[in-house]
């Protein structure tokens, strides 16, 4: 049986190699909680929008994009009869889980192949669970033997409404949809994901929005340098997955509206 397993980042590919789990890999490097969205994600447009957005916020070369993503991308048109994506609870990996089955839905016969998920929010004996990147082969062996669920048609459908409606940034939309959606099928972890996501759509009258407004609530309080910053925010806004770069996207926003002036990296 050939199997392609979906990796959501170097870190956890790392330990990957450790494991003795047959199958190709794919590394997921993209980062759909930020940036422009469309709904066709397999439109040529949707990827051209990305390369550029990537290219002029994280100052990356197009060539560089398309090896590290597109490439890896292309794997996904080669007819894997059993596909295993492994993304986690917070909103930076369920935008880009959303994104993958799409994706997916988009380019291929959904009975084959069949899509599994392996999506921990904790880990037995890790009072602080940092992620799948920081689990060894084996523990990560443990997650695919006890956590690995089949992803249904209803699964799917859910996927798909989810991701409209994340694309759109609708704010009242996405309201309707957490209130009213009463079966979360094996996407347990997509709830709260989709309510951080909520938090953080409003903009007040200076064009802030939650993100912003926290991270200025930190520096207020007295943390003056980026590594400062970053790990009191990553300490009690978990949910949202940021890594350094994207929350660099926040910070040099409120160093541009003059609200923050850091000491150094």
């Amino acid at each position: 049986m050939s199997i392609l397993h979906i990796l959501n980042g170097d870190s956890t590919a790392q330990s990957f190699e450790d494991t003795g789990l047959e199958g190709d890999t794919l590394v997921w490097r993209e980062v759909l909680s930020e940036g422009p969205l469309e709904e066709n994600i397999t439109s040529a447009g949707f990827w051209r929008n990305r390369s550029e957005w990537i290219g002029d916020t994280f100052s990356e070369v197009p060539g560089n994009y398309q090896q590290m993503v597109l490439d890896q991308l292309a794997k996904l048109d080669d007819g894997y009869e059993e596909i295993n994506l492994w993304f986690e609870y917070d909103l930076h990996c369920q935008a880009n889980m959303l994104g993958v089955l799409a994706y997916l839905e988009q380019k291929t016969d959904l009975s084959v192949p069949a899509v599994y998920l392996i999506c921990p929010a904790d880990f037995p004996g890790k009072d602080r669970f940092g992620g799948m990147g920081e689990l060894t082969g084996e523990e990560l062996e443990y997650l695919y033997d006890n956590i690995r669920v089949q992803l249904n048609p209803m699964d799917f459908m859910l996927a798909n409404q989810a991701w409209a409606i994340y694309v759109s940034r609708d704010e009242e939309k996405l309201k309707e949809f957490i209130n009213s959606t009463d079966y979360w099928g094996n996407l347990q972890n997509l709830k709260p994901a989709l309510a951080a996501q909520l938090k953080r759509l409003p903009v007040d009258e200076k064009g802030l929005n939650y993100i912003e407004h926290k991270l200025l609530e930190v520096y207020n309080y007295g943390y003056k340098t980026w590594p400062e910053i970053l790990s009191v925010f990553w300490q009690s806004e978990t949910i949202y997955g940021m890594g350094d770069l994207e929350i660099d996207i926040y910070l040099k926003r409120l160093i541009k509206k003059g609200l923050i002036s850091l000491e150094n990296r």
